[in-house]
């Protein structure tokens, strides 16, 4: 090989990778190979670059390329090979050297976290680690460059990493290389023989002493043997070798260890101080060269001859040797060429390195490749620890990689402080969690109790394992949470939620049973309330419902059988299926809040609708013609003009057949889609007598009710007959708006009394409608409201005297305050349940049309299956309203306490009346 092909370093692969051409005479030469690593300070000052340089008597490695150029912080090996003494250089930057720690912080973002950055650095760590195992695989000397004169103690840690990262990896190695033309014991040990380290120190300005060597503190006549320097070398080898023997990196036999120190020869150099005078030290420089150039000219020899005659070269006057003594008996200083070639003469001369020591050493393996053989080998290893390997190899490389957590228990000390600053933090969180804990609890406890261990976890955790032990904390208080103490996350339609663990619900046909894990149980809130049934005359407890269905029917029909299976009813049209297995209807897509109904829209919209059978009263501020509906084009044969003829609006083909195919799984209300009923109808109108089983003088004779509010309102209407005609009555009968009292104010009769039904008319002239809206709370107690704020309380005899048309020209709330509250601070409501009404035997229309909003917009409104209800004449009916209100996207609430109540009402005109067309003849 030519010594042009190497004027340049190049890559330790793209050394590997060439094929270049070695001389005939020095092919079977041996090959000495010298790795130099360590650490470089950012101070401008000898780098390991310039040490390099000064060996080889070349400019080879720049000092401030590496400055210029964009380069990586990977770890990288460049190599020289010189071929005139036959030694290869390996020189290892990693991120240990100035530069490439720069490189590696202007890598990292602002943005970076600590356990990111220190995932970055371990990375780097690791890649030096298998960079020096791969120089101590394939070098003969090695040189460890410190940036000062101190040695460093973290360099033991990392050699006994090295070691046992070695020992881990040595089987794959030697699979890496069983199949190259070496000697069996390079394929045992992997490596040629085991190193010779060196240590190499660099003298900083603080340690300079006089130039006559001499010391003060002692006789000043009398200097010493050794220079300061040679002095300070020795006792860095006395020092470096206690280091290694006490941590038992360097033991007895030499084959067993990472690396050798000779015994008998200096194994540690320190690089005196650059002369703080330039101009003086250039023409010390220029004094030596000219003095070589005086001396006899000697022939040009090559090899190791021509280092011994540069030696001799090199002496003092007087031809002592290159430790001879100076004036004064003081010993001189070699350099730095000189030491290390002590030790490569040993390796070219194919001696080898008796570095063993004890009573009974064993020889170590030595082995001088050629480069050939080098080469061969390591390429192998520069595949399988460093480089990208061949398919041959991979799976060795990949092998490699995963025994580097040997590493961690080394050299990653702050991972290993956080572990087990972690680790002790765990106890105490735990602890914090499990504090006051219920033996079941919900999801909104576990994260409060989840927060508060994480807020002491902390407090005392530390380091780049918080967030992997934070994670764990989590994962620990889940298990304990899910292993037994997790509660039942349904909530009742009254917001309740479950009382019972973890379970599963019984199918149909099967039986609970509490054993099982998870056991099959019914929800239970253990909330128990009163409730009356469908008539209201029986009063029976419940359990806090779940489902609609429990809650709007199977309760009333369980009452139903003891009470109120007689009675009379209007059954409201529920699905009839046509398959066996019918299946719920798809809920449609939420409409945004501002196509949502209203309840005025809803309003407005069934004016016109009504305006089609009741004209509009002539003054819409008389509130009983608002809720009477009626003009006199309404009056047919009992008012002046003939009634016009309505052609009723035939129903769509969707509302005159309902799905049998699909049932709705909610509740009727303004927003399901049309042609779906549901499976049960959670209203009920039953008729619990003819009008005269109601006294008014008594009220209603049912449980629950408090003193004096179980009387109706009544409601006052006028109809006119043709006998008023006979009786010559002055009142106009043209319709207009003095036909029609108004609400709350007298009749004027002809003798000018003021009785309620004035003494000119008879008592058939007026019809007496009762109306009552009952709430009941949670405890049973019943009551009829007379308005929004307000009970009826009727202390004597003779009934209610609050008209009706104020509860129905107005929206009633569906929840208001219970009138007897508990003694505990929680306010109970009272929730709107039945509608009681009374329809006269009296040629009336009594029209029924309930909408109620369960909750703030945009909530639907909920109605019956069937709208528009007629109630035939002569009977006391009462509707009874849903339990609870749901959705098919879940139930409406009832209101919490700091809730207003106006948005959760009954929308006015639900009741309607009008005079009733006469049969036909």
């Amino acid at each position: 090989m030519k010594e042009s092909n190497m004027a340049l370093p190049v890559s330790m692969g793209a050394l590997l990778r060439a094929d270049l051409p070695e001389d005939a005479a020095c092919r079977d030469d041996g090959l000495c190979v010298v790795g130099v690593f360590g650490k470089s300070g950012a101070q401008p000052g000898p780098q390991k670059e310039t040490i390099l340089n000064d060996l080889t008597d070349k400019h080879v490695f720049s000092l401030f390329g590496g400055l210029r150029d964009g380069g990586t912080p990977d770890s990288s090996i460049r190599a020289f090979y010189q071929q005139e003494s036959r030694v290869l250089y390996l020189l290892l930057s990693s991120v240990c050297d100035g530069r490439q720690l720069l490189r590696a912080c202007e890598s990292l973002s602002a943005g970076t976290g600590h356990s990111d950055a220190h995932d970055v650095w371990t990375r780097l760590d690791r890649q030096h680690c298998l960079h020096l195992l791969y120089m101590f695989s394939v070098c003969h000397v090695l040189l460890l460059v410190h940036p000062n004169q101190t040695f460093d103690v973290t360099h033991d840690r990392l050699f006994r990493a090295l070691d046992a990262l070695r020992q881990k990896v040595l089987p794959l190695m030697r699979a890496a290389v069983k199949d190259c033309a070496v000697s069996k014991e390079w394929k045992l040990n992997c490596r040629p023989c085991p190193p010779r380290l060196l240590f190499v120190f660099q003298m900083s300005g603080s340690l300079k002493v006089s130039a006559n060597g001499s010391e003060s503190g002692g006789n000043p006549d009398k200097p010493k043997k050794h220079s300061p320097r040679r002095r300070l070398q020795h006792a860095l080898e006395d020092q470096i070798y206690r280091i290694f023997r006490k941590s038992r990196v360097l033991t007895n036999q030499s084959s067993n260890c990472l690396f050798t120190v000779p015994a008998n020869q200096a194994f540690v150099y320190v690089i005196p101080a650059e002369d703080e005078d330039p101009v003086g030290a250039l023409l010390g420089q220029l004094r030596s060269v000219c003095t070589l150039c005086e001396a006899d000219p000697a022939p040009a020899v090559s090899g190791p001859r021509r280092y011994q005659q540069t030696r001799r070269s090199a002496r003092p006057p007087g031809g002592g040797p290159a430790g001879a003594l100076m004036g004064g008996g003081q010993l001189v200083d070699c350099s730095l060429r000189e030491f290390l070639w002590q030790h490569v003469e040993l390796v070219l001369t194919k001696k080898g390195f008796d570095d063993s020591v004890g009573r009974n050493p064993q020889p170590s393996h030595f082995e001088l490749p050629t480069y050939s053989k080098w080469v061969q080998v390591a390429s192998r290893l520069h595949q399988v620890l460093v480089g990208d390997p061949d398919e041959d190899v991979a799976d060795l490389a990949l092998k490699v990689q995963g025994q580097l957590k040997v590493l961690e228990g080394f050299l990653d000390a702050d991972t290993k402080f956080s572990e087990t600053r972690c680790q002790k933090a765990l106890p105490l969180a735990h602890s914090a969690y499990q504090s006051n804990l219920p033996h079941n609890y919900t999801t909104t406890v576990h994260k409060n109790q989840l927060a508060q261990a994480l807020r002491v976890y902390s407090q005392h955790a530390r380091g780049v394992a918080f967030q992997r032990y934070a994670l764990q904390l989590h994962e620990d208080c889940y298990k304990f949470w899910s292993n037994g103490h997790q509660l039942c996350e349904e909530r009742s339609l009254t917001d309740q939620h479950c009382v019972h663990k973890f379970h599963l619900l019984p199918q149909p046909g099967e039986k609970t049973d509490v054993d099982r894990n998870p056991p099959v149980l019914n929800h239970n809130s253990r909330g128990r309330s009163t409730s009356a049934c469908n008539c209201g005359r029986k009063q029976a407890p419940r359990e806090d419902p779940f489902d609609v269905q429990a809650a709007n029917y199977d309760f009333y029909q369980l009452l139903e059988e003891k009470c109120c299976v007689k009675l009379e009813r209007i059954d409201f049209p529920v699905f009839q299926p046509s398959t066996p297995d019918p299946a719920p209807a798809c809920p449609p897509p939420p409409r945004p809040p501002s196509e949502a109904s209203e309840p005025g829209e809803t309003q407005q919209a069934k004016e016109p609708s009504a305006a089609r059978s009741h004209t509009p009263p002539a003054d819409a501020s008389l509130s009983l013609d608002l809720s009477l509906g009626q003009s006199s084009d309404s009056l047919g044969p009992y008012g002046d003009g003939e009634r016009p003829e309505v052609q009723p609006k035939r129903p769509s083909l969707v509302d005159r057949q309902p799905s049998t195919v699909e049932y709705l799984p909610g509740m009727m209300h303004s927003g399901c889609p049309k042609g779906l009923l549901p499976k049960f109808s959670s209203w009920s109108l039953v008729k619990l007598g003819p009008a005269k089983s109601y006294n008014c003088h008594t009220g209603l004779e049912q449980p629950g009710f408090l003193p004096g509010s179980s009387f109706l309102l009544p409601w006052d209407l006028v109809i006119r007959s043709r006998s008023e005609e006979d009786a010559g009555l002055t009142e106009p009968l043209d319709g207009g708006a003095s036909s029609w009292p108004a609400p709350n104010k007298t009749l004027v009769g002809k003798r000018g009394s003021t009785g309620g039904l004035g003494r000119g008319r008879r008592r058939d002239d007026v019809a007496r409608i009762f109306v009552g809206f009952e709430y009941e709370d949670a405890r049973g107690r019943r009551f009829i409201s007379c308005g929004p704020d307000k009970i009826v309380k009727v202390l004597g005899p003779g009934g209610a005297k609050d008209p009706a048309t104020r509860v129905l020209n107005t929206d009633m709330p569906l929840y208001v305050p219970s009138p007897s509250q508990g003694r505990g601070l929680k306010s109970h409501f009272a929730q709107l349940t039945r509608l009681f009404i009374v329809v006269p035997d009296a040629p009336l229309e009594v029209t029924l049309n309930p909408q109620v909003q369960p909750g703030p917009p945009p909530c639907p409104l909920f109605h019956p299956e069937q709208t528009d209800l007629v109630l035939p004449p002569d009977g006391f009916w009462v509707l009874r309203f849903p339990y609870s209100y749901a959705t098919e996207r879940g139930p409406c609430l009832p209101p919490k306490e700091n809730q207003p109540l106006n948005n959760y009402k009954v929308l006015r005109a639900m009741l309607k009346a009008a005079a009733a067309s006469p049969p036909a003849p």
